[in-house]
């Protein structure tokens, strides 16, 4: 019996490029090899594709593959634009479809479908452009102090903070600096906790894993991009919630994923302070290397990484 040919998609032109390859070079190493056959597809930075080293046009990936398992982050690879291309070429593929990650990815349209839900998110205001007025514009929305956020993009790469009116110019211009639109957002104090959820797992149709705490070092103001790839940061998995954070913590999970449509898994990242439990954004493909979260939450419940790669590549293949 011939085996499933799997394209892994890693790489890509997006800053989170080298993250990227490690999620690629993880799924490829334990995808089970008596059932797929694993093929490794590499987008590089200027966007051209290989397959096993040698060019190859998507159009070809009709016949070459059986299913693409989207190891891509950031740009291009999680905000619609690959999942077209897909789509267009006709191979089935992992994760969410056009217009869910198109709006998982951009956070102020994100926010808004939370709002309509329901769901609490930390006030905020859009800028789409780097107004001389901007400074003014924020507070007069949005109280201190603040988390400065470009709109598309993850691994929290570019986000700075503001205590207050006078410190905003100089944060306004180093995000605008790396993104065209920046999302400002009143910063709230609190326990940072992570939840990831499966489709069709265990019997559930979203399967919430344990939440996860996140200590920062004390180097890191906050969950950054070193403090998720350093290895410094304390990952308590399962976390030390009571069991009614936890419950409301994984039914926030499910709501998000269902909120914004999400398809197969997806991990919401959390806030919990004394007014209540924010959620602040979602990863519709969660990093799936050694040091990421979800893989850690698939062990805290027993389940092992090439279970979790053959039942979600089972999903796209349906």
């Amino acid at each position: 019996m011939r085996r499933i040919r799997v394209g892994v998609l890693r790489g890509g032109p997006s800053n989170e490029y080298e993250v990227s390859l490690k999620t690629g070079a993880a799924v490829l190493g334990h995808l089970p090899e008596e059932q797929y056959e694993p093929l490794d597809i590499l987008v590089d930075l200027s966007g051209r594709w290989f397959l096993r080293g040698a060019p190859v046009a998507p159009e070809e990936l009709a016949w070459r593959v059986d299913v693409v398992f989207n190891a891509l982050h950031g740009e291009y690879g999680e905000d619609g634009q690959v999942q077209r291309i897909l789509e267009r070429v006709g191979v089935p593929y992992t994760g969410s479809g056009v217009a869910a990650s198109a709006l998982a990815m951009h956070k102020g349209y994100a926010k808004r479908r939370f709002r309509t839900h329901g769901i609490r998110t930390p006030l905020c205001i859009e800028l789409q452009e780097a107004h001389p007025d901007a400074a003014r514009m924020v507070v007069e929305h949005v109280p201190p102090s603040y988390v400065l956020k470009p709109m598309r993009g993850g691994s929290s790469l570019g986000i700075t903070f503001a205590d207050g009116f006078h410190e905003l110019p100089d944060a306004l211009g180093k995000v605008f600096a790396v993104s065209p639109q920046v999302l400002v957002e009143h910063r709230i104090p609190g326990r940072e906790a992570t939840v990831g959820v499966i489709e069709n797992f265990r019997g559930e149709d979203v399967y919430a894993l344990p939440p996860i705490e996140i200590v920062p070092p004390a180097s890191s103001p906050f969950f950054d991009y070193n403090a998720k790839y350093g290895g410094e940061s304390q990952e308590i998995c399962p976390g030390n919630f009571s069991p009614e954070v936890k419950h409301e913590l994984q039914e926030l999970a499910r709501a998000v994923h269902r909120a914004l449509r999400l398809r197969h898994y997806s991990r919401t990242d959390f806030i919990l302070s004394p007014r209540g439990i924010y959620v602040l954004e979602v990863n519709t493909l969660p990093g799936l290397t050694e040091e990421s979260l979800l893989p850690k939450s698939l062990r805290a419940v027993g389940s092992t990484f090439p279970d979790f790669l053959e039942h979600i590549v089972s999903l796209a293949l349906e």
